[in-house]
């Protein structure tokens, strides 16, 4: 689940470690963009979004948004727990500042996860000593939503402008950037040694792993069901823009 097709990330990835997986994808474009929404109304329809998946009784549930997870983690747990396990999305700043090994981590994020309680605590508690710079990147998300070319390279030559040239452990915390790590490279110049720090992956590793702890690993058929605000639809048009889109449609490897 996610406000948008920031959860393509995941879902691609999921794909690949588990192609049999039934996937349930549901966001909410009604409500998007999350990002503005005071904590209270990001639960609000944080909890609506992971009720429509809940209603397919799946195995477990991945809350693939950053700031879904920031404000809306418990009261999801709180609702669906035991009976479906919940995963949250964390930003990637405990590897990310391992990896810096005490140098610079610049962190980019939405305008509600940049400088919130949940990330200061993460960079505490995983990254102190380090040299660490929060960028916060209002409008990208919306802009990769829709994949809106311009607002893509606009709002990404924003955040590039704003992150110290010495960095090179880069965390992109929201899932919407994951799309598009290719372009933000190359608006950093892609120096020698960048590395991005994703959240996807390590997700859904933990998913599956909970998963088959919950429900015997049981098998599915590798079937797609899309919800958008509840209802049964198909993926946006916009999410066949990025290589993760067209691999859960098929398309890719059409293509290919």
């Amino acid at each position: 689940m996610d406000s948008g097709i920031g959860l393509l990330a995941a879902a691609a990835a999921l794909r690949e470690l588990r192609p049999d997986a039934d996937l349930v994808l549901s966001s909410d474009p009604d409500g998007m963009p999350w990002g503005p929404r005071t904590p209270a109304d990001v639960a609000r329809h944080a909890l609506d979004v992971a009720r429509a998946a809940a209603a397919h009784r799946p195995d477990a549930l991945i809350i693939a948004c950053n700031t879904a997870s920031v404000h809306a983690l418990d009261a999801i747990r709180a609702e669906l727990e035991p009976e479906i396990p919940v995963i949250g999305t964390v930003p990637a700043i405990k590897p990310a500042a391992a990896a810096a090994s005490g140098g610079p981590v610049a962190i980019w994020a939405t305008p509600a996860t940049t400088g919130s309680a949940y990330q200061r605590r993460l960079i505490r508690d995983f990254a102190d000593g380090a040299e660490v710079a929060e960028i916060p990147c209002p409008g990208m998300a919306d802009a990769v939503e829709y994949a809106d070319e311009r607002a893509i390279a606009a709002t990404v030559a924003a955040a590039a402008a704003l992150t110290p040239p010495d960095v090179r452990q880069l965390v992109l915390g929201c899932t919407h950037y994951e799309l598009i790590a290719d372009r933000i490279r190359a608006a950093l110049g892609d120096p020698e040694g960048l590395a991005f720090h994703c959240s996807a992956r390590p997700t859904v590793a933990q998913a599956v792993r909970r998963a088959g702890a919950a429900a015997g690993a049981r098998r599915g058929g590798g079937t797609l069901l899309v919800l958008r605000s509840g209802r049964v639809e198909e993926l946006p048009p916009a999410a066949l823009a990025y290589d993760e889109g067209r691999l859960l449609t098929g398309a890719l490897s059409a293509a290919g």
